[in-house]
């Protein structure tokens, strides 16, 4: 019996255990090899781990307060739970329909050792090319404002410890920052990044924690929200973002030694984000109220001191500077797409593919500077491209793919039993794609439009300084948030002060 288990098991993982050999470190004593190794060579259950994690908290650490304030205290925290749950089973989808892609195509003998699967693929060899196409459109575009995102993250963070330059000089400065990116081959090179990068936002998380409940609450503080309904479901939308962070699995699923291994991993790094934002958003919250409102990044707010800056910096390493994280991550899916677009996704030579890539970080530069708007642009992405590519079509993937019986009985992975096998898990499904279809598309999508066009006949395009605070002693240069109440004299002096 336990030999034919193995047999089984053999014919199910394909290739992987060549996969494995491939991608595992070798064992080279020299010291140039063990350091490699160490730093770079990363396909471990830990690194994915880290990978999700860091990938998914990042910036948008600093907008969750600003949600808060919209959506009230209550609704904020179910809201994260809710979604952080929504979240980790769709992942677990697009993990499951990877795995029998791989599975089908390696009975096949398809190799792919040089070869780095994306979920266009999986769609495509699952579904057929209109799946494929309309996976394609979402995913790009999503990573494409993912990594828009990073930049005006970047900039803005930075503006609060050198603002000699504005917004829209550091996104310049930080767009050529993020061009280096194009030297890293894949996930598997994310290793220490991976972890450094974690380490960077629970520093921050609990900077944020910790500052606002030191500093306290404000003099007349108000916790209004929910006021308005384009607020509320603006603010539901940046935390569908928030934890909307999956586009990019498939290719951390790929980047392992043992893909099969990924199916929980999301769900424990979404445990693990919980204890970094439900503390940090729920605290800003608390100290500063509705004066989020106005100020969509968290660190705008708190007092100058070595503390903050060392948040600062730790989450600008993390979202932008040579060969760091955030923006690799939302960027490198997109570098694999053009170079097999262009016939260099197999190249052996590195410089050559870097070259390759740099025409895709043009665009991401010139939208961030188009479109500056920190915190609206991350809840106009959450409803509109996040609700696509990994909610609705992961789920409604899942259920095409498996819709026969045949399809059901010679599935690789069966569904668990604690969700009540394949019964319970269309039902799950089913409410995912219409919860998300109806709350988080249509009515996100209008609260989120609503308010980034107020943003723009507000601000303009191409502002120098979204949301920067008015020279001392001139009137404010910045409105609020459609919907939201004008800021009174004594809070916009208490800006100024911080």
């Amino acid at each position: 019996m336990e030999s034919t288990d193995k047999v089984v098991e053999t014919v199910i993982v394909g290739n992987y255990v060549e996969m494995e050999s491939e991608g595992k470190p070798n064992n080279n004593n020299d010291i140039k090899s063990k350091f490699s190794n160490l730093f770079w060579h990363g396909g471990s259950a830990y690194d994915a781990w880290f990978s999700c994690a860091s990938n998914q908290v990042a910036q948008v650490l600093l907008t969750l307060p600003y949600s808060f304030s919209q959506l009230g205290m209550l609704s904020g925290v179910s809201f994260q739970l809710f979604y952080g749950l929504l979240g980790s089973w769709t992942a677990y989808l697009i993990s499951i329909l990877y795995i029998e892609y791989r599975t089908r195509k390696e009975r096949e003998k398809v190799d792919f050792r040089n070869h780095v699967i994306q979920w266009f693929e999986v769609l495509d060899g699952l579904l057929g090319k209109h799946w494929r196409n309309v996976g394609l459109a979402f995913n790009c575009t999503f990573l494409l404002f993912g990594s828009v995102i990073q930049l005006i993250a970047c900039a803005s963070n930075i503006y609060y410890i050198n603002d000699n330059l504005d917004k829209r000089t550091w996104t310049y400065i930080f767009g050529a920052c993020c061009a280096t990116t194009v030297f890293i081959p894949s996930f598997h090179n994310y290793r220490i990044w991976s972890f450094l990068g974690l380490l960077m936002t629970t520093y921050t998380a609990w900077y944020l924690t910790v500052a606002s409940l030191l500093h306290g609450q404000v003099e007349g503080v108000k916790h209004s929200g929910p006021t308005k309904m384009v607020l509320y479901f603006t603010g539901a939308t940046n935390i569908l973002y928030t934890f909307g962070g999956h586009a990019v699995t498939v290719e951390i699923m790929h980047a392992m030694w043992k893909p099969q291994k990924f199916k929980a991993i999301y769900l424990w790094a979404t445990l693990y984000v919980l204890t970094l934002t439900l503390p940090s958003a729920a605290s800003v919250y608390w100290a500063f109220g509705d004066l989020l409102l106005d100020h969509s990044n968290a660190f705008s707010l708190l007092p100058k001191s070595p503390f903050r800056d060392m948040a600062v910096i730790l989450m600008l390493i993390h979202q932008a500077l040579p060969f760091f994280i955030t923006f690799g991550f939302a960027c490198t899916p997109l570098y694999f797409v053009w170079e097999k677009a262009i016939g260099m996704h197999e190249c052996k030579s590195m410089c050559k593919r870097a070259a390759a890539r740099l025409p895709v970080v043009i665009p991401i530069w010139f939208l961030a500077i188009v479109f500056p708007f920190f915190g609206p642009i991350n809840s106009s992405v959450g409803s509109l491209l996040v609700s696509f590519t990994v909610y609705i079509i992961p789920a409604l993937a899942y259920m095409f793919t498996f819709k026969s019986a045949a399809a059901r009985e010679n599935a690789v992975e069966q569904p668990p039993k604690f969700v009540g096998r394949w019964a319970g898990s269309f039902t799950i499904n089913i409410f995912v794609v219409v919860w998300v279809l109806i709350v988080g598309f249509g009515f996100g999508g209008w609260a989120s439009m609503t308010n980034f066009i107020h943003q723009i006949d507000t601000f303009g395009l191409f502002t120098k300084c979204y949301q920067c605070p008015p020279p001392p002693g001139s009137p404010p240069s910045f409105l609020p948030h459609v919907g939201a109440p004008r800021p009174s004299p004594a809070n916009i002096t208490h800006h100024h002060h911080l």
